[in-house]
């Protein structure tokens, strides 16, 4: 595996490594877990990822369904059966054919769906879901 550059550069913030730690479970976090965390301590959820990362503790069951799954890693699929609404911004808001990880939940909570609603709609359209916001991808 490549190490991430910053693993080396993060300066460990007590409450934040508490709080990982005391979630955890087997050296993993769901994505939720690490959201709520980030925002109980009004953190940035790239600090969280990093946090984790230096703590060796692996994301999860991604919210958009991207990776973390058993078994088949993902559980992302395409979904053809969308609203011509949805369906146009998410057209708008990409750019070359990538959506950021954080416009993708904006959408979702926008129109009242699931996240991984928003990435499958993505995977019908061709749309790469791109810079997750704890770091993971």
């Amino acid at each position: 595996m490549k190490e991430k550059k910053f693993v080396q550069e993060v300066t460990l913030d007590d409450e934040l490594k508490y709080e990982i730690t005391k979630t955890q479970r087997e050296g993993k976090i769901t994505c939720g877990e690490a959201t709520q965390i980030a925002y109980d301590l009004k953190k940035p959820m790239l600090k969280v990822g990093q946090t984790l990362d230096v703590l060796g503790v692996k994301i999860i069951e991604c919210q958009l369904g991207l990776f973390g799954y058993k078994p088949q890693k993902k559980i992302v699929s395409p979904h053809v059966d969308v609203t011509p609404e949805l369906k146009k911004v998410i057209e708008e808001k990409a750019t070359d054919g990538e959506l950021t990880c954080i416009e993708a939940w904006h959408i979702a909570d926008r129109f009242s769906v699931p996240k991984v609603k928003v990435s499958s709609v993505c995977e019908a359209l061709g749309i790469k879901i791109k810079s997750c916001q704890l770091g993971a991808f």
